[in-house]
């Protein structure tokens, strides 16, 4: 039985016996039937239709935010795909120009570019997303963005100098997705 037609009931037994008392007070024995009073009756009326209202709106934004996900998604798949597209591109062009019978040093020297293009629509779409590239150019590693990865031995620059970055770090506002992977010097001990 749902709550509105369980309030109903109440309501039809409360005036067909003329009698009133709190709903917390008693059950009357005979009839097995809950009386109520009519301010306690119109005050479970008005918290059942706030609770309806509640419900009706707590859908419709669950509702909105799934549709706003969805089109947050489709968007992201439509910029994967123009990198796809972009790579497909890369491996015809590289089949038709790089091979030894049919070598082109032009597109070989083209070849840097053009990856370079694919990087920069990549950025784009990680940049959309409020993902950034770590920008760090020091000579000593900054631990709170930088890891060290590999050590190797120098004996022409002093300790803990990077020699070189290994994979660019990325952040998301300001949490790290990955930080700056270097290799530092150690000298020979």
């Amino acid at each position: 039985m749902t709550t509105l037609n369980f309030l109903k009931n109440l309501i039809s037994s409360n005036n067909k016996s003329k009698k009133s008392v709190d709903i917390d007070d008693n059950l009357s024995d005979n009839q097995n039937i809950l009386l109520i009073t009519k301010e306690k009756r119109d005050q479970l009326l008005q918290e059942n239709q706030e609770l309806l209202k509640e419900k009706t709106k707590l859908q419709q934004t669950v509702k909105i935010q799934q549709q706003e996900n969805e089109a947050k998604a489709e968007a992201l798949y439509e910029e994967m795909l123009d990198i796809y597209d972009s790579l497909e591109f890369l491996i015809n062009y590289l089949d038709n120009n790089l091979q030894e019978d049919n070598f082109n040093p032009k597109a070989f020297k083209r070849l840097p570019k053009f990856t370079s293009s694919m990087q920069e629509k990549l950025l784009t779409i990680l940049s959309r997303r409020e993902v950034e590239k770590i920008d760090f150019n020091g000579d000593i590693p900054d631990f709170s963005i930088c890891q060290v990865v590999e050590r190797e031995i120098r004996e022409d620059i002093p300790d803990q100098t990077i020699t070189k970055i290994v994979r660019q770090g990325f952040k998301i506002k300001e949490k790290i997705l990955r930080y700056v992977e270097v290799i530092t010097a150690k000298s020979e001990v």
